[in-house]
């Protein structure tokens, strides 16, 4: 008995041993070692971080379907005219679209996000305000896009400003996100131009996205907030808000905490060393930015001190970024005639070497 059970053994254990043969000849199974999952070391995201903080803008998925034409205008010189919309965060944001004419490059145009400075959201309206800007632009074979931001003139949603709050960087970046789907443009060559409180603007989004292959900023404003104790702000682009902690739409992408309340009433005791600070300075977060960037300034600015672009300048050359800087003795804040032409030239010459 002993014998047959010995027997009966070996014949169950060499049927084993053909049937897995056979299937491993015939991948009908895969043994796969059992190994420890890989670890992903990402920066983990505080669920308390501000909405303007540069790494909490980064880990957003910003996106926006394809330019929409609403209207079309009287052509310019070379190009045509359109109202046009895009959406940012649920919001149809409108803009001032310029398409040149003729000779369309074979992977379409280079195109330039126009970002407006400070003017009262309700007095805005989209074909006023930077015609000679958007005009000298367009007539050198760029798409300009000028947008509105949310709460602006026409288009949907509440206006913000831009030193503390994220919701106009948004916009650009999701105006970026609906050029790149138009067929016109190529998606690869996209740059950014701000002037004053946008200057602000331009370098967060750039720090954002390293999809905006250029940087051009005229009279720029707001880089560290420590410049903002030091140099003030002649106008009413930084919009005072209220400690109100209520969770809403319209405030989501504001930042209202103490910290940002003593910038006007008690600035000495700030540090802007600690996290809070550094989490949403755009010079201490300069290590993002990774295109080239262009920067005018007047001296004889009344709005806002050139002190501002100097201090940038310096982070930027110690940083060993890519930049150039422009002075002028005159020409104010809008960098008027005589200077505004040599200024244009400067911009447009340095669209056409980096995009």
């Amino acid at each position: 008995m002993k014998k047959y059970l010995i027997l009966f053994s070996v014949i169950i254990i060499v049927l084993i041993s053909i049937t897995l043969v056979y299937f491993k000849k015939n991948n009908a199974i895969n043994f796969i070692p059992i190994k420890n999952p890989p670890i992903i070391n990402n920066p983990a995201i505080k669920s308390d971080a501000s909405p303007i903080s540069i790494d909490y803008l980064r880990s957003l998925n910003i996106t926006s379907e394809k330019v929409k034409i609403e209207k079309e205008l009287t052509d310019g010189s070379n190009y045509k005219r359109y109202i046009a919309s895009f959406s940012s965060e649920g919001n149809k944001v409108y803009g001032l679209l310029t398409v040149p004419i003729n000779n369309e490059p074979a992977r379409g145009f280079p195109a330039i996000i126009f970002n407006h400075g400070y003017i009262p959201p309700t007095q805005y309206q989209t074909t006023e305000g930077y015609v000679s800007f958007v005009d000298y632009l367009a007539r050198n074979g760029f798409v300009v896009f000028k947008i509105d931001y949310r709460g602006n003139g026409q288009s949907e949603g509440d206006p913000s400003g831009s030193y503390f709050s994220s919701a106009y960087t948004i916009d650009a970046i999701s105006a970026l996100k609906s050029l790149q789907k138009f067929e016109k443009i190529d998606p690869k060559r996209i740059g950014i131009w701000g002037h004053s409180m946008a200057g602000n603007l331009v370098i967060r989004a750039m720090l954002v996205s390293n999809e905006i292959k250029a940087g051009v900023i005229w009279s720029g404003a707001v880089y560290s907030y420590e410049d903002f104790v030091k140099y003030r702000i002649n106008d009413n682009s930084y919009i005072r808000m209220s400690t109100d902690s209520r969770v809403e739409i319209t405030q989501r992408n504001r930042e209202t905490s103490p910290e940002i309340q003593n910038i006007r009433t008690n600035p000495q005791i700030i540090n802007f060393n600690n996290d809070f600070w550094t989490s949403i300075s755009l010079t201490k977060n300069i290590n993002y930015l990774s295109n080239p960037l262009q920067i005018h300034h007047s001296i004889d600015d009344p709005v806002v001190d050139i002190g501002y672009s100097r201090d940038l300048v310096k982070i930027l050359k110690d940083n060993s970024k890519t930049y150039e800087f422009y002075e002028y003795e005159g020409g104010g804040h809008n960098i008027s005639s005589p200077y505004f032409e040599q200024a244009m030239e400067r911009t447009v010459n340095f669209f056409k070497k980096n995009l």
